[in-house]
């Protein structure tokens, strides 16, 4: 019998310890997989937000609960706008409402007519809406695929009738998947008037990008300048919170996950006393008894990992169909995630095999063929 099938047999000759074990493995990478991938998916829905607009960056409101929530008067984005290396800015305001259960956050931005076209806005059929107009709106052609809508169509929204004069396109699907209003108009339909949610910056040319972001978060200390997925915490406390809960459950998945495999082959270590007893006195060396101990710890982590994938992909598909998640969770099964999951499941094999391994190496073989 080959090394190889010796570590088969000795992992699959206790099939329900087997299970067991890798059960709890299973258990800690559903965790971690899901939470990657919520994470990542967020990560990238919230980065597609901030692309939506032309811009070589975004102002936010400093360690607001979420993006939507920033809010920056319009005094304030003057100031902005009159910074050194500032060529041009666009306020908008961002919020998002219930158009039917299959759209529970459609969203909705509201911006000048006036800036469309620096916002990186096409209008693909139809035209604009007018500054001043109440029941006008701009309906992004990805939208107006969903729900079968098209130039003269209405739309509701909040309970009020809208005319779609115009189909628009951004080159950002979540964007192309909403509506946009004259600005003014939805100030006034979310009382909040002469507010902005993000200003989209754009630089002189030659002026360093960075520079002006030094310059704006030196000046206005409530405000955060994004330009990479990095600084996204600047501004939004509930995706570094989620990104903390992640890092967390990781460690405690290793933890817990190399607690339960120890278990399980210290057991074996008790059980198969004699067996290394009679392997070294076959002339095996410790290290090869040590060896053949973390393999079968590594192969249980292997199975466990496999079983754990599996589950994770369910988990986020029950996820993805939350209420709250709908049309904001777009689940992307990314190899970082995948290898992030793998490399913790070896983690809980190997730290969970170690002492037994160490165990089997160094014990001598008169007094483990004496063990009963």
């Amino acid at each position: 019998m080959s090394f190889v099938e010796l570590v088969l047999h000795n992992v699959t000759v206790k099939p329900l310890r087997l299970a067991l074990t890798a059960l709890a493995v299973a258990i800690g990478m559903v965790t971690v997989v899901s939470l990657g991938v919520v994470t990542n998916s967020l990560k990238n829905t919230d980065l597609a937000l901030l692309r939506t607009g032309r811009a070589d960056f975004t102002v936010a409101q400093k360690s607001v609960a979420d993006l939507l929530s920033s809010s920056i008067d319009a005094a304030t984005a003057a100031r902005v706008a009159r910074t050194p290396g500032v060529a041009d800015l666009t306020g908008v305001l961002i919020g998002t409402t219930r158009l039917n259960a299959s759209n529970p956050q459609f969203l909705e931005i509201g911006i000048q007519p006036s800036q469309l076209e620096a916002f990186g806005v096409t209008v693909v059929s139809g035209h604009a809406f007018g500054a001043s107009a109440t029941h006008e709106v701009l309906l992004g052609y990805i939208a107006a695929e969903d729900l079968g809508l098209h130039v003269g169509g209405t739309l509701h929204l909040d309970h009020t009738a809208y005319r779609v004069v115009g189909l628009y396109s951004t080159g950002q699907s979540l964007g192309d998947a909403g509506v946009m209003l004259p600005l003014t108009t939805f100030q006034t339909a979310q009382r909040q008037p002469s507010q902005y949610t993000l200003l989209f910056v754009r630089v002189t040319p030659g002026s360093a990008v960075q520079t002006v972001q030094d310059r704006i978060d030196s000046a206005f200390p409530q405000l955060a300048t994004i330009r990479t997925i990095e600084q996204f915490g600047r501004a939004d406390r509930s995706l570094s919170l989620i990104l903390a809960a992640n890092r967390g459950a990781t460690i405690l998945a290793v933890v817990i996950g190399a607690v339960v495999v120890m278990s399980a082959m210290s057991l074996t270590f008790v059980e198969r006393t004699r067996e290394f007893g009679l392997l070294s006195a076959l002339g095996w060396t410790r290290r090869r008894v040590g060896t053949m101990i973390l393999a079968e710890a590594v192969m249980i982590g292997l199975v466990g990992a496999a079983g754990g994938l599996a589950l994770a992909v369910l988990a986020v598909l029950a996820i993805q169909h939350l209420p709250v998640l709908i049309g904001v969770l777009h689940p992307q099964y990314t190899f970082p995630v995948f290898l992030r999951a793998v490399l913790t499941a070896l983690a809980m094999a190997l730290l969970g095999g170690l002492v037994p391994a160490m165990r089997a190496a160094i014990a001598e073989p008169l007094e483990a063929l004496r063990h009963e």
